[in-house]
């Protein structure tokens, strides 16, 4: 890299996590390409996906509106979720304008790509695959549970997940993105639900492993019930790799700043706890781990500082 090129960045994930990170790394001089994962199966992207047989639309709906550099009132509309009206009760405008543009374009990365010249994205945003995926999961009991929104709420400890189709292709474009990386970023993100159903298309996952770039894990702060009960950093460490079939990440980035007791009462409630951080096995897994107060509060909810974490990777580009 010179002073004059933007070092390039490719972000893996989905839901809330990814799109709290991004919000952070668009104010700083990077090339971002965000990949987004297509195994949505509730709420309003279930049912688009459904009936109009499309990709969910909500992660990348999310996604875009984090990268967006528009009026607030624009972005605001582009997220408006209706309350009311016995078929628009609980769509968002988005995922209704993405749907309408797959129609338009014939095609949902088309659709993405021009969405992103009105919301004037800064940065790509890909969908991890231009067709939906179902993602299924293998639990202890050897029973399998089929579609994303169902596998949390399963009740049960995941041994394995898995897409189906298995011959699903990513786009050109994502595996470019990928090999001409500086740094690429995992996470953060729902594990098994966010994160694995990009790194499991098939092409899309071993160009990660084969890659150059640096690659940062960014754990949860908390663990999830349904996925990640009483998972340390290195469990989660070791799910990825035993997915993948290799070892391809070189630092993870981890909270040390304590949560209080308030907040931790109140996630217990929901079978919740910090994930425990446990340096021993992430150095013997051959990770450098990197400590930072990297945790904000908004209502009563524990999310990554998006300042702190944007301001970090910069920095570590640098």
């Amino acid at each position: 890299m010179t002073d004059n090129v933007e070092p390039k960045i490719v972000i893996i994930g989905g839901g809330t996590g990814l799109s709290v990170l991004l919000r952070g790394l668009k104010k700083y001089p990077l090339d971002i390409t965000a990949i987004v994962t297509v195994a949505d199966d509730g709420g309003s992207s279930g049912r688009l996906r459904n009936e109009l047989k499309i990709p969910p639309p909500g992660d990348i709906r999310n996604v875009l509106a984090a990268l967006s550099d528009v009026e607030p009132l624009v972005e605001e509309l582009f997220q408006h979720r209706f309350n009311k009206g016995n078929s628009l009760t609980g769509h968002s405008l988005g995922n209704l304008i993405l749907a309408a543009m797959t129609n338009i374009t014939g095609d949902f990365t088309n659709a993405v790509r021009e969405m992103s010249k009105v919301l004037n994205v800064r940065g790509r945003v890909l969908p991890a695959a231009n067709t939906s995926v179902v993602l299924k999961a293998v639990m202890e009991d050897r029973t399998v549970v089929s579609g994303e929104s169902k596998i949390p709420i399963a009740g049960k400890k995941i041994k394995r997940v898995f897409l189906s189709p298995k011959e699903v292709e990513p786009l050109p474009e994502t595996l470019d993105a990928i090999s001409e990386a500086d740094l690429i970023i995992i996470g953060p993100g729902s594990l098994y639900t966010s994160i694995l159903p990009n790194l499991l298309v098939p092409k899309l996952g071993e160009a990660v492993c084969h890659a150059e770039a640096q690659k940062i894990y960014i754990c949860n702060v908390m663990t999830q019930p349904g996925e990640t009960l009483y998972y340390s950093a290195s469990d989660h460490v070791k799910a990825l790799y035993d997915h993948m079939n290799c070892e391809f990440i070189d630092k993870i980035l981890v909270n040390h700043e304590g949560i209080p007791d308030e907040l931790r009462i109140r996630y217990a409630e929901e079978l919740a706890k910090p994930v425990h951080f446990d340096t021993d096995e992430l150095q013997a897994l051959g990770l450098e781990a990197l400590y930072d107060s990297i945790i904000t509060y908004e209502n009563g909810v524990i999310r990554h500082d998006t300042v702190k974490v944007a301001k970090l990777i910069y920095e570590m580009l640098k």
